[in-house]
């Protein structure tokens, strides 16, 4: 009886599992109509040919028997077992051509590595004999019993139409009885393999029912196989975090090499580099908030400039990702500004050595006038 709670469709990967197992919607009962009605109409096209050649054989063995000549005995008994083969051959191609198909039509090719291993349960009697004694065995008992049933009553409705024919059948001539004969057999053998390709087809769709429910999935069942192939949600969200704290880690440290930190001047912070081979100006580290007040510190920390410039802070926060060249509809803002940095460090670095010349003892303040120098550009 099928779990109540496997509600939902089987996913592709719950199939594919199922294959690999060889869990496939099969019917032995198509091969077996298949190959059944092609060796039918084989047969019924090769008999009239078959019966000339078979004819002409006993013809001929009949006069090697009358002339006794020696080793003619072999010869017609290899000439009687080629006759025999080509006639049963093209029967048996032609049904296991069918068969083959039908198979393939039903699944393709399926390996199943898990179905060839050895289970060591199936030796035992007295499984067995459960297996012999189960319901599952009454069941393809009935199912066998019924396309059988079929064939019967087929047969003996065919033989009940023609019974005054077949009274007559002793008055007929040779070719009379062999004719008659040869007809309702293969009337009867064709239409039983018809009714037979009929049963097949409905106990195919009864297999491809029956697996469908098998392969039914719970909702617990989804999670699960969500878990196995994507991941545990918990997991992938720690994953994501931990690669969020690396990125931001390494773009951090990409601050130290920038040239200028433009800012909002509290919430947004984006910290600029340029060298002379770089084609524009690149974006190496932005923020926002808590982000943005760690890449001014750094910037504080390393004496790189801070420049209070909150509609081009926005918009390179907003239009370009860590790593790109700025537009260059804002060449000409970061331009002047990186020029007004310029000026200032060099007018800094002409006091700073002025200082130094006239007092040695003085250099150490030098970093904050840089700074505060800076600033007073950035404000302009």
């Amino acid at each position: 009886m099928p779990d109540s709670n496997k509600t939902e469709q089987a996913t592709p990967r719950r199939r594919q599992k199922a294959r690999e197992q060889g869990q496939v919607a099969r019917s032995r009962d198509v091969m077996t109509g298949l190959a059944t009605m092609s060796a039918v109409l084989v047969a019924a096209a090769t008999v009239p040919r078959f019966a000339g050649q078979w004819r002409e054989l006993l013809r001929d063995s009949l006069q090697a028997s009358a002339g006794a000549r020696q080793g003619e005995g072999i010869l017609w008994f290899a000439a009687s077992g080629y006759t025999l083969v080509r006639a049963a051959g093209a029967v048996l191609a032609a049904s296991w051509t069918a068969a083959m198909l039908g198979a393939l039509a039903q699944g393709g090719v399926v390996f199943a590595p898990a179905a060839l291993q050895p289970t060591f349960s199936r030796l035992s009697p007295a499984t067995r004999l459960g297996q012999l004694f189960s319901l599952p065995a009454m069941g393809r008992l009935l199912k066998s019993l019924l396309p059988a049933a079929a064939m019967v009553f087929l047969a003996v409705a065919l033989l009940g139409r023609d019974w005054g024919s077949l009274l007559a059948v002793p008055h007929l001539s040779v070719q009379g009885v062999a004719g008659f004969t040869l007809s309702r057999v293969f009337e009867i053998t064709w239409k039983c393999a018809l009714a037979l390709l009929i049963w097949a087809a409905a106990d195919y769709f009864l297999e491809r029912q029956r697996l469908e429910g098998e392969l039914r999935m719970s909702r617990q069942d989804l999670m699960d196989e969500f878990k196995e192939t994507e991941g545990h949600p918990a997991i992938k969200a720690r994953i994501r975090r931990i690669q969020r704290q690396m990125r931001k880690r390494r773009m951090l440290e990409e601050v130290k090499k920038a040239s200028v930190v433009v800012t909002n001047p509290s919430e947004f912070a984006v910290a600029l580099e340029y060298r002379a081979e770089l084609p524009a100006p690149t974006v190496v580290a932005k923020g926002r908030n808590l982000v943005a007040r760690q890449i001014k510190e750094i910037a504080r920390w390393q004496g790189i400039p801070l420049v209070e410039n909150p509609p081009l802070a926005h918009a390179l926060y907003r239009a370009v990702e860590v790593g790109q060249s700025i537009p260059p509809k804002l060449y000409a803002v970061v331009a002047g500004i990186l020029a007004a940095i310029y000026r200032a460090e060099r007018q800094q670095q002409a006091r700073a050595r002025g200082a130094g010349a006239a007092s040695p003892g003085s250099g150490t303040t030098a970093p904050t006038t840089l700074t505060s120098a800076t600033h007073a550009a950035g404000g302009n």
